[in-house]
């Protein structure tokens, strides 16, 4: 693939369905279709799904509810991941089901840390150090 077609990120189809495999993702896990100890009273969000290119593959970023044992849910999902897209190819109007890779969603906890680190005693100090307000008032 050329360095210009990878640099512009997905296309608008790719978004479309990547969205339209969200809501069927969701759909699936609020039904509690998916039967598993480590899924047992576990809210789970599909934050994203990413499909590539060919539509044949298509990675989803999930979140339990809260963020406990993410990885005990995400390995859970992988191991339905067969079962998930049965049901999931019933529902959607694709030629093909892509294939599902579960991955966990990072982008939660990295901004709770990056929110923690703006409000610390630290940069407070730096910013009246500049003469600014921390409260923005």
């Amino acid at each position: 693939m050329p360095r210009q077609a990878r640099d512009r990120g997905p296309t608008q189809r790719q978004l479309r369905v990547g969205e339209m495999l969200r809501h069927a993702l969701s759909q699936i896990f609020s039904r509690g279709e998916v039967r598993d100890p480590d899924l047992e009273g576990v809210s789970v969000t599909v934050t994203q799904v990413k499909p590539s290119g060919d539509m044949r593959h298509a990675t989803v970023f999930v979140e339990p509810l809260g963020g406990r044992n993410a990885g005990g849910v995400v390995d859970a999902l992988n191991r339905h991941r067969g079962f998930i897209r049965g049901i999931m190819g019933r529902m959607i109007a694709l030629k093909f089901t892509p294939e599902l890779r579960f991955r966990e969603d990072t982008s939660f906890a990295e901004a709770e840390k990056i929110e923690t680190l703006l409000r610390s005693e630290r940069v407070r100090r730096d910013l009246k150090a500049d003469g600014d307000d921390p409260d923005g008032s």
